[in-house]
């Protein structure tokens, strides 16, 4: 018996690879080439319908109260005396009212963190004319583009609706111009913080689940437990300024009205807004130097 070895025959199949001929950019394409990809992952663009169930309904939850408040308004419109005297939700009290952007941040955070470590992906990025400090500030702003434009768009829901809803449009615009720059100042002073804060916390886990439980332990327990104790004492108390979610409040209070509201429990401290605001910072400084540390080169 004759046993025939055949050798494979070798195929050579051209799949069209061609060298890059376009520009070549530096550090700033790579960063904003990371922030654009952040992007769309925290929004779940060119992702699953799965993927953009979530973020898509918190900016309607978001967007409700405006939708409520205008629609009240358009209701008694003729009504001049009740009109006049109906206020269901202010400028002020809408920065930050809900809770949907924190719910967002402790996933949305994570999501585009946690997987680059997990992955194993970090060393091929920063094999690109990217530092540690682009990929920081990608991701961050990243969080913060999105948290701003929830904030930020209810907002122009209620600012569009009540002009529509007032006897002189022109007469609403002019009463309300101070609204033109105050909210936008403090949807950014709440989006930066949210961002930094959530982005620290998740820097520290490769694991998506534990970041979110873990940004959402660290704002929640805290408020919780400030709480308790401002009960106990009356309604304000200097330990106010742990609570880290209310903290970004503080300073809205200062953009609105230049002190702090008597609906703040820093409200009967002496010096309760420069205690809040030094305390933000702090917060803040605190997270910007964790996520410097644990996206230093040297420690991939």
């Amino acid at each position: 018996m004759t046993v025939i070895h055949t050798t494979p025959r070798a195929a050579v199949y051209d799949r069209g690879y061609r060298p890059y001929q376009g520009p070549r950019g530096g550090r700033r394409e790579a960063t904003l080439a990371l922030w654009r990809l952040s992007v769309r992952r925290a929004l779940g663009l060119r992702r699953s319908w799965r993927q953009k169930v979530f973020p898509w309904s918190l900016l309607v939850i978001t967007t409700v109260p405006a939708i409520v408040d205008v629609g009240i308004a358009y209701a008694i419109r003729d009504d001049p005396f009740e009109l006049a005297r109906f206020e269901f939700l202010t400028y002020r009290e809408y920065v930050g009212v809900s809770t949907s952007l924190l719910v967002f941040v402790a996933l949305a955070a994570p999501d585009v963190v946690c997987p680059d470590r997990a992955r194993r992906v970090l060393p091929l990025l920063f094999s690109r004319p990217l530092t540690g400090v682009d990929y920081v500030v990608a991701k961050v702003a990243a969080i913060t583009t999105i948290v701003f434009g929830f904030a930020f768009l209810p907002h122009v829901v209620l600012f569009v609706g009540q002009m529509l809803v007032a006897d002189g449009a022109l007469d609403y615009v002019t009463d309300n111009l101070d609204v033109l720059w105050k909210v936008p100042v403090s949807a950014a002073v709440l989006a930066v913080y949210y961002a930094v804060v959530g982005v620290a916390l998740a820097s520290l886990t490769d694991r998506r689940i534990v970041g979110g439980v873990a940004i959402l332990g660290v704002t929640l327990i805290p408020t919780a437990v400030v709480a308790i104790v401002a009960e106990a004492s009356g309604g304000s108390t200097p330990l106010a300024v742990l609570d880290i979610r209310a903290l970004p409040l503080v300073l809205r209070d200062l953009v609105f009205l230049g002190h702090i509201g008597t609906d703040s429990r820093l409200s009967g401290v002496e010096a309760g807004g420069v205690l809040g605001a030094l305390s933000y910072v702090a917060v803040l400084l605190v997270g910007v130097a964790t996520l410097l540390h644990r996206y230093r080169e040297v420690d991939l």
